[in-house]
């Protein structure tokens, strides 16, 4: 039986797969990115959720839990209840943008959690910048904060670079090379969360 024909016939339900990311402004580019990975993550029989725009500023993470506002509680609920997760940040300075890792810093609520952080989840990356150098940092700084919550990145990871033109008016993307990455991010995460329900189900 083929990975493909597997992966058909896992007796599996719909895996939940997380969004967050963007800018605070809505429809940023890199939002756009995250909902064209999440849009092949739900062809892929996914739910989806996402998490960007305004709903990205929370206060600054702290270690002591205080009484947590609807904002916070949304993102740590979501995280909690993911199957997998999608991360796109701009790259600012070589790196995750300061919003996107106070986001990715209320995952230490779920410390104490059955499942820890992201334990055994797939984490895709997406990473927007002004050119490839700085893209490709933030790549590897997401895949790093990946390993410390204990998630598995995906095997490829979406590096864009926003100096051209990737997205009509609409939101799509015109880019065929970012289209694909972004895609194929989404795909495996959703293949992943896929495998990995099937084998906690035998």
């Amino acid at each position: 039986m083929t990975y493909e024909t597997a992966l058909k016939h896992a007796d599996v339900t719909k895996p939940k797969i997380l969004g967050i990311g963007g800018t605070p402004n809505a429809n940023s580019g890199t939002e756009k990115a995250l909902a064209t990975a999440l849009g092949a993550a739900r062809e892929s029989g996914a739910e989806t959720t996402m998490i960007a725009g305004p709903d990205l500023v929370l206060p600054m993470y702290q270690y002591v839990q205080g009484d947590r506002g609807a904002k916070e509680m949304r993102v740590v609920n979501a995280m909690r209840a993911c199957d997998g997760i999608i991360i796109a940040s701009p790259s600012y300075h070589g790196s995750i943008s300061g919003l996107m890792k106070n986001v990715l810093d209320y995952t230490e609520d779920l410390r104490e959690d059955e499942r820890v952080y992201f334990d055994g989840l797939a984490v895709g990356v997406i990473a927007c910048a002004g050119g490839w150098q700085a893209a490709v940092q933030t790549i590897s700084a997401m895949r790093s904060i990946a390993h410390a919550l204990r998630g598995w990145p995906t095997p490829l990871a979406a590096s864009l670079n926003t100096s051209a033109n990737l997205f009509d008016t609409d939101g799509n993307c015109t880019d065929m090379a970012a289209r694909f990455q972004l895609e194929t991010v989404g795909r495996q995460v959703v293949e992943f969360a896929q495998l990995r329900q099937s084998s906690l189900a035998a």
